[in-house]
């Protein structure tokens, strides 16, 4: 970027020309679309359907940038996939942006970037945002907030409810789990040349999408991303008239994943994911959902990990590789901090 500064600016949010040249000059040149390129207090826009799902989220990671991604990257994914798991088409996200005074201007060019690239991968399109900055010491580094608007198509509108979950169900997960914890992880701790694996950071209506445009037999879904797939799972079963139960040696985890997991005290269950979605299958339908998934590179290690049961109700149980089962809680503190 072209600018009079290498660095943040209490003037960039002050509303006069710095903020217009770095409006200009990078937010709208990155995520350049006729929508954006109004500059209007409000993104115009021709909804293609009345069936809306609607989000938002705040991204705060630390590191910002980590192995596969940076904070950007991450704040655009996790947005568009609460939207997919809702059983919506992305269509279109925001982007607010709190600076602190002083953050690099060739890190945020650099965050702005991958935001736009995957964006642009997974067909949507940032239509207005806002910037704000804060004294030095307000905040730390930069924090992003992303909400996003997505359609249902038809056959898809009020389709993926937890109430249609019931006995004999299949649970899937499209992959292995804590890859992004972990790696973020990794990079906080000045690990990251030491790891062979990244975060697992991407939008899933690249995988998804196919799968929700047919009948498939997909009941519900959820990405489990802070809290892992344990507190996911509990979130789904608490307060139901069903149980679920998992199987500890179908869980897939990299064999580096657990090192690290070891080395710092985690369960793999409760770390975070940002490529990953919990699929609950309609018994018989689940060999046909895998197939298709594992035709995709984000769903290649897709495996069934347990079944929705009549037993147990409201409550998650693990069999453990040697044949005991235990039950398994949602996650009561913070396992790993400032992770999304």
């Amino acid at each position: 970027m072209k600018g009079k500064t290498d660095r943040i600016l209490l003037s960039h949010g002050s509303g006069g020309s710095l903020m217009h040249d770095l409006i200009r000059d990078l937010f709208v040149r990155h995520f350049d679309n006729s929508i954006l390129d109004k500059e209007s207090d409000s993104a115009l826009l021709q909804a293609p359907s009345s069936n809306i799902a609607f989000t938002t989220d705040s991204f705060v990671v630390d590191p910002i940038f980590f192995p596969g991604g940076n904070i950007g990257k991450l704040a655009v994914c996790g947005t568009i996939n609460d939207l997919v798991a809702a059983g919506a088409k992305p269509y279109c996200l925001s982007a607010g942006f709190i600076l602190e005074e002083g953050f690099p201007m060739q890190a945020l060019e650099k965050i702005v970037e991958s935001m736009a690239e995957v964006a642009k991968t997974a067909g949507v399109f940032i239509a207005t945002g806002d910037t704000k900055v804060v004294e030095k010491g307000k905040c730390d580094k930069i924090f992003i907030n992303t909400s996003g608007i997505g359609f249902f198509p038809e056959r898809n509108e009020q389709y993926l409810l937890k109430e249609k979950i019931g006995p004999g169900d299949r649970l899937i997960i499209s992959g292995f789990l804590g890859d992004h914890g972990m790696a973020v992880m990794a990079a906080r701790n000045q690990m990251e040349h030491a790891i062979n694996f990244f975060s697992d950071c991407a939008p899933l209506n690249l995988l998804l999408d196919g799968l929700l445009e047919v009948n498939s037999g997909i009941k519900f879904m959820r990405d489990p991303t802070r809290g892992g797939l344990a507190t996911t799972l509990c979130e789904i079963a608490g307060g139901s008239t069903f149980g679920i139960k998992i199987f500890e040696d179908q869980i897939p985890v990299r064999p580096s994943v657990k090192g690290l997991c070891d080395i710092f005290g985690f369960d793999p269950l409760y770390v975070a994911n940002e490529g990953k979605m919990l699929i609950v299958a309609k018994k018989g339908s689940e060999q046909n959902i895998l197939e298709i998934l594992k035709k995709n590179p984000l769903g290649k290690n897709a495996v069934i990990i347990g079944e929705v049961t009549s037993e147990n109700k409201g409550l998650v149980t693990l069999v453990t590789s040697i044949g005991g089962t235990r039950i398994v809680n949602m996650l009561s503190g913070e396992q790993l901090p400032r992770i999304c």
